[in-house]
Formats: C-alpha cells, sequence, structure tokens
C-alpha cells in the first residue's frame, strides 16, 4: 500500500472511530432524557434524527470507504450497492435538513415578543414532527432516481465505460440526463443552505441587539452568563458555520468529480473525507454546549466513585 493510501485510511479509520461512537453516544444520552422523565427540549427530536441521519451517512459511506482503501473493494450485489448509495444520500439530505430546521426554529424561538415571528412561537413546535417525516419522505422520493446507475464492480466486464467509487461503480449517463439528475439532486439542498444563512444571519442580530441591550445595566465586576437559549443559539451558528464551510469544500471537489469521466481515486478519497467531516464533529460540537450532557457526566462520576470511597472508608 502506498504511504498516500496508508494516510488517507488512517484518516477515514479516525472518522469512523469518532464519529459513530460519538453520534451513538449521544442518541444514547437523548434515550436516556426520554425515558428519565427528563424535561425536553423542543429542538431534542430535530436532533435525534439529526443523529440518526449522521449516522447513515458514516456507515453507508464511510465504513465501506475505509474498507475499500484497505483492499476491499467490491460488493457481491448489486441490490447492495444500490441500496447503501439510496441511504447515504437520504440520510445526506435529512441531515442538511435537520440543520436548517433547527437553525429556522431556534429564530423563531429567540425571535422579540414584538417581531413578526411572536405569532409563531406557539405553532412552531406543533410542525416539527410533520416536518421531520415530511423531509424522509422527500428525500426518499427525490433520491430513488440516484442509484439507478450504480452497479457492483463484482461483475463489471466494461469499465471503460464505468466511474469508478470504490466498492460500487457507476454507468456514465447522457450528458443532458447528467445535468437533470444534479439539478434535481442539488434543489432541496440549495433551499435548505439558503434557509440556513437566513436564519444564521437573523440569530447574529439578534444576539447582537441582545447584548448591546444589556450591556449597559450589566455591573462590571459581575460574571457573564449566557441563558439556555443564548447557548444553543451560539451552539447552533457553530454548526451551521461548519456545515456550510465544508458543503461549500465539497461541493468544489464534487463539480470536479462530474467534470472528469473518470475521476483519480485520490479525488475521490478526499471529496469523501470532506462530505464525511461534519458528520463525525457535529456530536462534540452538541455535547461540548449541552448543560444535560454534563449534568449526566459529573453524575455518573459521583457513582461510580462513592463506592469507591465507601470502600475505602
Amino acid at each position: 500500500m502506498a504511504s498516500i493510501d496508508l494516510t488517507i485510511g488512517v484518516i477515514f479509520l479516525m472518522q469512523m472511530v469518532l464519529g459513530i461512537p460519538g453520534n451513538f453516544s449521544l442518541l444514547c444520552h437523548h434515550i436516556i432524557l426520554h425515558f428519565t422523565g427528563s424535561r425536553l427540549r423542543s429542538t431534542d427530536l430535530i436532533l435525534k434524527h439529526l443523529i440518526v441521519a449522521n449516522s447513515l451517512v458514516l456507515l453507508c459511506k464511510g465504513v465501506l470507504q475505509t474498507m475499500a482503501v484497505f483492499g476491499w473493494k467490491h460488493i457481491r450485489s448489486d441490490f447492495g450497492c444500490k441500496l447503501l448509495f439510496f441511504l447515504h444520500r437520504v440520510g445526506r439530505g435529512v441531515f442538511i435538513g435537520s440543520i436548517c430546521l433547527l437553525s429556522v426554529f431556534q429564530v423563531v424561538m429567540i425571535s422579540p415578543w414584538n417581531s413578526r415571528c411572536a405569532a409563531l412561537k406557539v405553532k412552531t413546535p406543533k410542525y416539527i414532527v410533520p416536518s421531520i417525516f415530511l423531509h424522509w419522505i422527500l428525500q426518499m422520493l427525490v433520491n430513488f432516481i440516484f442509484p439507478l446507475h450504480i452497479n457492483g464492480k463484482w461483475n463489471d466486464k466494461n469499465n471503460a465505460n464505468k466511474k469508478d467509487f470504490g466498492y460500487c461503480s457507476s454507468i456514465h449517463p447522457d450528458k443532458i440526463q447528467q445535468s437533470l439528475s444534479a439539478a434535481l439532486l442539488s434543489l432541496p439542498d440549495v433551499l435548505c443552505l439558503g434557509f440556513m444563512l437566513w436564519a444564521s444571519s437573523f440569530m447574529v442580530f439578534i444576539l447582537y441587539r441582545h447584548k448591546h441591550r444589556v450591556q449597559h445595566i450589566r455591573r462590571t465586576d459581575s460574571p457573564t452568563k449566557f441563558s439556555p437559549e443564548t447557548r444553543a443559539t451560539k451552539t447552533i451558528l457553530l454548526l451551521v458555520s461548519t456545515f456550510v464551510y465544508f458543503y461549500n469544500l465539497s461541493s468544489i471537489f464534487q463539480l470536479m468529480m462530474a467534470l472528469f469521466d473518470y475521476p483519480s481515486w485520490f479525488l475521490v478519497n478526499i471529496t469523501v473525507i470532506l462530505a464525511l467531516y461534519v458528520p463525525t464533529v457535529s456530536p462534540f460540537l452538541l455535547m461540548s454546549c449541552d448543560y444535560n450532557v454534563h449534568r449526566l457526566y459529573f453524575a455518573w462520576i459521583r457513582n461510580t466513585k462513592s463506592p469507591t470511597i465507601m470502600r475505602n472508608v
């Protein structure tokens, strides 16, 4: 194995080792909160679906791409390739939609009561569940056409007309068909990206105005304390900004892949690494700013230390 392939394999492996347990831990945290009767936030359901979508992306794309880098490049079924690509695309779309929904919902929640969004504060939580499931259905319908040209590499008889993705391959479609498919698949992402940028800009404006409003009544010697809404808003802004940066960077590499009929193996791997970055780090961004995670962690630490103290006594 060449040194560059080994380096890429190690990066993929690190993303899987961090991303899969991180998402699983955050999902377990939300499940524990649900069954322990803790007070749940309206955004918790959105976060659960975001974590599930993250897991689909990492399992259906990251794990197989890691195995392909280390030499296992064949799935023994065309159906397996089609299913994995379909689940990856659906998970990716739901992940983007969840971030969009999370940012728009947070804008409504932190907006002043005298603003135009005030009337939506009470109604918005009722629409979270229908919005999430509608987005799952929409992504399944939109991405249904994506796996039609995907095949397993084990039965490739004519590799001259195939684009290699590592463990699967695709037949080169007609240029017009390819352009129409790309436009259809990109439309939901572009709409969500626009809503995210609008929501992020509005959140920054609200936080900036709130900071200047309370600055003159805050004592200079008093410690700065952030409300739960402010912490949640800053977390969502961090998540959105990270996603937008790596989404644009990944889109550049995906455009380069589309321009080449036979993209290099290195270009394919770099594109996948960039696409997996946000699903890998997002659970840690969310956990680092979640008070409930810290509270459960310190409670677990106290419980583990108590038996040790009693034995020493």
